[in-house]
């Protein structure tokens, strides 16, 4: 089905975002969303996918924080055609906007992966723009980022990122190891900055978002923790209804407790995968800057039992939302698409169904949210031949 045809594709639930409608079919006209109407209105000349008997159709997910995918480390392999690899790999999981995630690495590595992006998002609209995690961390909450490559903004990084123009830039950086005014100078310039590998206090923090950081990267890992006389990033985070923070829902790098608790701030949740390049692919093995990263017990760890990443895919960070928090599945929804869309930005053209958006869609079995077909601008991604109906 070609992008620029116009054409249906209806579901017996359709959640836009925020609401759920029944027995609705989504009309798309040139890669964006015409109308939402009910299939008896719809013309008997239009083709329509019609998804399976009790699938829900939602906005596509959108993973801000993802390293790698279908046997693909960003880091080892920054170019366009690695990228469009990671992509393929999360689409299968419903992902229809992802942010290629570069950890701290060498300028050379840095400066290739911002050239990958820009090359490869004419043709890529799955592609969003770069999330640099990293370099400018704590060397006190390194992960497993190389400390040898950690440092502090220099004038070459303020005219390399000041000339990336290739889609949304997000940084995720330590607020105190950055110079007074580097976050509103990112922000200035058009990026999304957020908190992240971090030692910032309660003041620091409520300082950056006073420049414009509005973001906090896996919240919780590795950033000062949240205790009775030093509330830190966390406390910040969750007391800020203009703050958006990422959550790695996999059981393994926060406790299902206080996920609840994330959940319950004023805040904005948003599902990350941090995924690596075991998420789509074949091997449980990688290479992370020098250190051997095994999955065991569905986590990604070094030799010496460290987390590095993820092995979790986005449509699994939902169904957890829903069976490990108790989460009504409409809001872990909102976490995956409509939050994000909103951080980066892009809220007005990605993370609902309604008329003007991009049809960038996912449908899905609401019972496991194992995902039957996606769409990007339109176009259809997945190998089921369409089942066109005529009425």
């Amino acid at each position: 089905m070609s992008r620029s045809s116009t054409h249906a594709v209806a579901a017996d639930v359709v959640f836009d975002g925020e609401t759920r409608h029944g027995d609705v079919a989504v009309v798309i006209e040139d890669g964006r969303i015409a109308a939402l109407t009910a299939r008896s209105a719809l013309s008997s000349t239009i083709g329509v996918y019609t998804a399976a008997p009790g699938a829900w159709l939602a906005p596509g997910f959108i993973d801000i924080q993802a390293n790698g995918g279908g046997d693909v480390l960003f880091n080892a392999d920054p170019t366009p055609a690695a990228l469009a690899k990671i992509v393929s790999a999360h689409r299968k999981f419903g992902v229809t906007g992802l942010m290629p995630t570069l950890i701290t690495d060498d300028d050379e590595t840095i400066a290739a992966a911002l050239a990958a992006v820009s090359a490869i998002m004419p043709a890529e609209p799955g592609v969003l723009g770069i999330h640099l995690e990293g370099p400018f961390l704590s060397p006190q909450k390194p992960g497993v980022h190389r400390r040898d490559f950690i440092r502090r903004p220099r004038a070459e990084d303020r005219r390399m990122l000041g000339a990336f123009h290739g889609g949304v830039l997000l940084v995720t950086l330590a607020p105190e190891e950055a110079p007074k005014g580097f976050i509103a100078e990112l922000v200035a310039a058009g990026a999304k900055v957020s908190l992240g590998h971090s030692m910032a206090t309660y003041e620091q923090t409520r300082a950056a978002m006073a420049e414009g950081l509005t973001g906090f990267t896996h919240l919780f890992n590795a950033m000062r923790p949240l205790s009775a006389r030093e509330p830190g990033p966390v406390a910040a985070a969750l007391e800020s209804p203009n703050a958006y923070y990422g959550l790695i829902v996999d059981g393994e790098h926060v406790a299902p407790a206080m996920l609840a608790l994330a959940m319950r701030g004023v805040g904005r949740p948003m599902l990350v995968s941090d995924a690596m390049p075991p998420v789509g692919g074949t091997s449980s093995e990688f290479d992370l800057l020098g250190r051997r990263i095994t999955v065991r017990d569905g986590s990604c760890r070094t030799q010496d039992g460290a987390l590095a990443g993820s092995s979790i895919d986005m449509a699994t960070a939902v169904r957890n939302c829903v069976r490990l928090l108790g989460l009504p599945l409409e809001r872990a929804l909102r976490c995956a698409s409509l939050h994000p869309a909103d951080f980066l930005g892009l809220g007005h053209s990605l993370g609902r169904l309604a008329p003007g958006y991009r049809a960038d869609m996912a449908a899905f079995d609401p019972r496991d949210i194992s995902v039957s077909a996606v769409w990007v601008a339109g176009a259809r991604s997945d190998d089921r031949p369409w089942a066109e109906t005529s009425r």
